[in-house]
């Protein structure tokens, strides 16, 4: 039996402006709350950035530990949870407003560039001269942005599932994800051959109008494809599979189902500002609707994964009220958010998870990335997919932890 982890937490509420470059007075709450070691309250920081967008920080468990990485990192460090503001206990972003034009406006100061700024007041704050970054996912596009900006704010960087593509038109990123999900897909169907044969009834059941939500909403087959998502985690594969063998009529597989839908509105910003977070500058236009492949459309039984669609805001019923302020962000130019020259020239002790299977974050762009920084050490590995750092308990964060120590 494991041992039960122990920690101490302390919690921070910081007021920063809503626009960094602007001195318009206005203003919003983040919340951040330090973990450490009873005997590690002198160890340097880490901060950890949390994928999304529009997630909050984990919340420490011991049991013996949740997250499973937090035992490992806080033999090196006190770990700074940020909740990014909209989320958690920072500001939040809720229903939204009258103003479908003044919610696109305050939420174009939600991105990766904000949350940078956020950390670095979150710094200065903690009186800490540097800080590590632990970056999962769009967290690993916060802290390429860190990189860019403010590199001598930074000790060392550690990337999991998370190094995107820099300089790469949204159109590019997108376009790949979709001949990575076809590859799970046919795994997937080879493994549970079965599965092919219920997830087409399924479709025909979709439809006919008959697969609904516990409350009665209508499934469509285009949403019903998006359950694919998961076979980008480990472990999602037979989570896939066990929701595909049970019985479509029972309620436990309505609720399952509906729970296996990436986008709703506990989490808004999550599908509010996603293809945002996937440009390095300019307009999305619903890029991933638009670079869809034709076999992916129709009767197609291959599965989407993170793809935001316009139409989700049709399909969900609860992400209906924010369909005006995506639809006005989806046409939003958004600056850049990589310098390449920069982080050709950066000194800062990194290590990155790479993962081949990812169909999230790709493996080629993601090499790309990492080729540009000269301090950074890669680890590509077919062992995990796009959640290893939690899945592998602190195994991951442990062989970045050990790259960067042996450049040191």
């Amino acid at each position: 039996m494991s041992a039960r982890q122990s920690f101490e937490l302390t919690e921070h509420r910081l007021t920063v402006p809503l626009d960094h470059g602007s001195d318009d007075g206005r203003t919003i709450e983040i919340f951040a709350r330090v973990v450490s070691a009873p005997d590690g309250r002198d160890r340097p920081f880490l901060l950890f950035l949390q994928g999304g967008p529009g997630h909050e920080a984990p919340r420490p468990i011991a049991l013996p530990g949740t997250p499973g990485w937090l035992g490992r990192a806080l033999q090196d460090y006190r770990v700074v949870m940020l909740d990014q503001r909209g989320t958690g206990l920072s500001t939040p972003y809720g229903a939204p407003g009258p103003d479908p034009v003044a919610d696109a406006e305050w939420l174009t100061h939600f991105r990766a560039d904000a949350i940078v700024q956020d950390a670095e007041l979150l710094r200065k704050h903690l009186g800490a001269s540097t800080w590590s970054l632990l970056g999962q996912s769009f967290g690993g596009f916060c802290s390429l942005h860190y990189l860019s900006v403010a590199p001598d704010s930074l000790r060392e960087v550690y990337f999991t599932g998370g190094l995107p593509p820099v300089g790469r038109p949204v159109d590019e990123v997108y376009s790949v994800t979709y001949g990575r999900m076809r590859i799970l897909t046919e795994r997937f169907y080879d493994r549970f051959p079965g599965d092919r044969e219920r997830f087409e009834k399924l479709l025909e059941l979709s439809a006919a109008g008959e697969l609904r939500t516990p409350t009665g909403e209508p499934i469509s087959p285009r949403l019903l494809r998006t359950i694919g998502h998961q076979l980008g985690m480990d472990g999602g594969a037979e989570q896939l599979h066990y929701l595909l063998e049970r019985d479509p009529a029972s309620s436990a597989f309505r609720y399952d189902l509906a729970a296996a839908f990436s986008f709703g509105a506990r989490d808004p910003l999550y599908a509010v500002l996603h293809e945002s977070s996937y440009t390095d500058g300019g307009r999305t236009r619903w890029s991933a609707e638009r670079v869809e492949p034709a076999d992916f459309l129709g009767d197609s039984l291959l599965f989407t994964g993170e793809h935001l669609f316009s139409w989700h805001f049709d399909d969900i019923a609860e992400l209906r009220p924010y369909r005006a302020v995506a639809t006005i962000l989806a046409e939003h130019d958004w600056p850049r958010l990589f310098d390449a020259d920069v982080l050709s020239s950066v000194d800062v002790p990194c290590a990155a998870a790479i993962y081949v299977d990812d169909p999230f974050v790709d493996l080629v762009f993601s090499e790309e990335t990492a080729d540009l920084i000269p301090s950074l050490k890669r680890w590509v590995t077919s062992e995990h997919l796009h959640n290893g750092l939690r899945s592998s308990g602190g195994d991951v964060l442990d062989r970045l932890i050990g790259l960067v120590r042996e450049r040191s």
